[in-house]
């Protein structure tokens, strides 16, 4: 069906839209997957592990983000490029769900910004325990992320104590080398010192998603004139 220049546009902003969710849904499956399945971290799912409720719950979260972000995404995708109605409406519905939560997880995270960032820090501690109980090279990885992206090194930080260290980051001076920033008092005071910005990329997070649920109204009522358009056609022919 032939679309307007609003309607074309629309659909080419939402097939986008579909893209980088279709990547971030597969990213988030495909991490919780993994750290559900792994050899190395299995057993925390089926024995009761010291301190292993938060990593449980933080991937389970994953694997739940993951799959609505796909579901989101088939449907979106489906109703964009074949201009099927019904498709695009549950694609709204959902997307209007997806904004009210943003908003209020995004809320939630700034007021409870302390809370969150012990929850985050108890997160790591546990990626930690595994690396040091495992050696798990994917989850060394993870953690030479974390490290450099926040310039800090293990759960001491103490270059002599360190068993992690070959994950850490260089040095900036010379007393780094002695000891530098531990990652669980970083990442705490990171999140509560950060949480404007935090609070920012959520709002941020659901304009995005509004425009996206204003893109998919517009091409509904596009989709639904050109077919009352070729209704009044076939009318006056026959």
């Amino acid at each position: 069906m032939a679309l307007d220049g609003c309607g074309l546009v629309c659909k080419y902003v939402l097939f986008f839209f579909n893209l980088i969710f279709a990547l971030l849904g597969f990213l988030f499956l495909g991490l919780g997957l993994w750290l559900r399945f792994s050899s190395n971290t299995r057993r925390i799912f089926t024995i009761d592990v010291l301190d292993s409720t938060t990593f449980v719950t933080g991937v389970t979260v994953l694997i739940a983000l993951g799959t609505v972000m796909l579901i989101v995404v088939t449907f979106g995708d489906f109703g964009t490029c074949n201009e099927k109605k019904w498709a695009l409406q549950v694609f709204s519905v959902l997307l209007s769900f997806l904004t009210v939560a943003e908003i209020v997880c995004g809320v939630l995270a700034y007021s409870r910004r302390h809370e969150v960032g012990e929850y985050i820090a108890e997160f790591y501690m546990s990626m930690y325990g595994m690396y040091i109980n495992s050696g798990d090279p994917a989850i060394g990885v993870t953690l030479t992320f974390v490290h450099n992206l926040l310039h800090c090194c293990g759960m001491t930080g103490v270059s002599l104590l360190e068993v992690a260290k070959n994950t850490c980051p260089k040095p900036d001076g010379i007393l780094e080398h002695l000891v530098m920033p531990h990652c669980p008092g970083i990442i705490t005071t990171v999140f509560d010192s950060k949480a404007p910005l935090m609070l920012g990329i959520f709002i941020g997070t659901a304009a995005l998603l509004v425009i996206a649920l204003v893109c998919a109204i517009i091409l509904l009522r596009e989709i639904k004139k050109g077919q009352v358009a070729v209704m009044a056609h076939y009318s006056t022919v026959y």
